[in-house]
């Protein structure tokens, strides 16, 4: 990569991010700015999305073989560190290398959860299940990660499980450096990535499916040379079938084939789980022509410029793993390329290396960064929110990132933004009442001072037979107060009302996050 900027350059970035800043602040409707109409204000459609890796036990679990009761324990504090941060989305890693974070009849418990490949937990529980439910619970959508060709990496400690597809399909699977990568050439491959993603699909109540930029492996050498993949056997199987494309074109036909598959073989089960791909952050360099870098297009066989313009994708979030400064692979000019490939107007959410925060100048960047990085992503047209690499930088908090995040950026909730050609019929306005605990009874001696009113309480109900995944509410204390925002799992049916509050608005918001019309409430003193 390209060395960081003159300073001079980077003082230049920063006042571009506070004229963009400006900029976005100027165009918003007096509501959002003000927050002081007679109607609440609409809330802010931003993905706050969040990668726990799993991999070599990066995030979770921190490390291998805990007992289950602390797993859980770890994961719930992220996921209650994500809920405190207003973040709205996690991204759990579950299949790293061809085994599984989850109770799977296809592919081996994962080492990285239980110390042992194919030992599952003891006692039994699945992290899955118990993922999307404690998520859910906390308003979150959790998508399910998985790296589709990866099958052994040189960390790992256990054996292989007899289930393990580098026993089971040996000859799919081929050494490649320090890995074990399956073939993406051969067909019974890319049916068995697709079964297992779709198993995950149909069995548990996933928000989304997520796959890295993990595809034909990144290159590796050896004293020097530069190692080519081994997929002879299947390259000769294609052209002894008639195949007329080249190695490289046949390459990243056999990916394409894979991401297309994924696309529609996910919506045809269950039509509202979002589809995302994280690719590598330059398709190719040269373009836009400052860019320089990594060629994923020749060297991961990517062609992620293909997905995004045939909307192959529900959304897509590119690596833009470097400074704002960092002239050859500047985060806005290629988040404004991104933008400008999008023509199928998907979700565009850059990923963001937070982990960074705080590592020091030499190998790292201030909080400051990760913060001009969102703001630019907020003033770039087609650009509606960020996913943070990964929850360490969260849970460690470096250069006070999570105070920043909630007093400048993340300062109040935001839903993610509707995937309309998922599904663009709201839910139905919902029911929603008033209660009010029962006052204690009159004392014998005659009235005394006035008592405050009872509690109040929200009873909340569907409208219609599509049941919420979330509810909105909105809540002032007087006509004159400005409205404050709370977004709840669509399972709640009860809402403690603050005391003051004087007038309710909530809404309903299904999957695909449409949302309904509003219901009003005046709460009478």
């Amino acid at each position: 990569m390209a060395p960081i900027a003159h300073p001079d350059v980077l003082r230049t970035a920063r006042r571009a991010v506070a004229a963009l800043a400006l900029a976005v602040a100027l165009t918003l409707p007096a509501s959002v700015v003000a927050q002081s109409s007679d109607d609440p204000p609409p809330i802010q459609r931003e993905f706050r999305g969040v990668w726990v890796a799993s991999v070599e036990n990066i995030d979770w679990p921190s490390r291998p073989g805990l007992a289950p009761c602390d797993q859980q324990a770890e994961l719930i504090a992220i996921l209650d560190r994500a809920a405190a941060l207003r973040l709205n989305a996690v991204v759990l890693q579950v299949r790293p290398a061809a085994d599984a974070l989850y109770a799977s009849r296809i592919e081996p418990w994962s080492e990285y959860l239980t110390g042992a490949e194919g030992k599952a937990p003891s006692p039994w529980y699945d992290p899955l299940a118990f993922a999307v439910r404690e998520a859910h619970a906390r308003g979150l959508e959790l998508h399910a990660w998985f790296n589709p060709y990866r099958a052994g990496l040189r960390s790992q400690k256990s054996p292989h499980s007899p289930s393990h597809v580098s026993r089971t399909m040996p000859s799919y699977v081929k050494q490649y450096g320090p890995y074990l990568w399956m073939d993406p050439g051969e067909a019974a491959v890319r049916k068995r990535t697709l079964r297992v993603v779709l198993d995950v699909v149909r069995r548990y109540d996933i928000d989304g499916v997520h796959i890295d930029d993990y595809f034909y492996p990144y290159k590796e050498s050896v004293g020097g040379r530069e190692l080519d993949f081994p997929d002879d056997r299947s390259w000769r199987h294609y052209r002894r079938g008639g195949g007329k494309l080249s190695r490289d074109d046949w390459r990243r036909h056999n990916v394409d084939l894979l991401v297309h598959e994924l696309y529609t073989g996910i919506h045809a089960v269950k039509p509202w789980v979002k589809f995302g791909i994280s690719p590598f952050g330059i398709w190719r360099p040269r373009n836009p022509p400052s860019i320089g870098g990594l060629d994923a297009y020749t060297e991961l066989y990517a062609d992620s410029r293909k997905w995004l313009r045939n909307g192959w994708a529900d959304y897509f979030v590119p690596q833009l793993y470097w400074p704002i400064a960092q002239t050859a692979q500047s985060y806005p000019t290629l988040l404004a390329w991104w933008a400008s490939e999008n023509v199928k107007h998907r979700h565009l959410w850059p990923g963001n290396y937070t982990s960074k925060a705080g590592a020091g100048e030499a190998s790292g960047w201030r909080a400051q960064e990760l913060l001009d990085q969102v703001r630019l992503t907020r003033a770039q047209q087609g650009a509606t929110g960020n996913v943070h690499f990964s929850m360490v930088a969260f849970l460690v908090d470096p250069d006070s990132i999570n105070e920043r995040l909630t007093a400048e950026l993340y300062a109040a909730p935001a839903l993610i933004p509707a995937s309309t050609w998922l599904d663009h019929t709201p839910p139905t306005k919902p029911k929603v009442r008033l209660a009010r605990a029962r006052p204690a009874p009159a004392h014998a001696a005659g009235p005394g001072p006035e008592e405050p009113a009872p509690p109040a309480e929200l009873l909340l109900q569907r409208g219609g037979k599509e049941s919420p995944f979330l509810w909105t509410l909105r809540t002032r204390a007087d006509s004159t107060g400005g409205w404050s925002t709370e977004i709840f799992s669509g399972a709640t049916t009860r809402v403690p009302l603050a005391p003051g509050v004087r007038e309710v608005v909530v809404t309903a918001v299904d999957r695909s996050g449409n949302e309904s019309r509003p219901a009003r409430l005046t709460v009478s003193r």
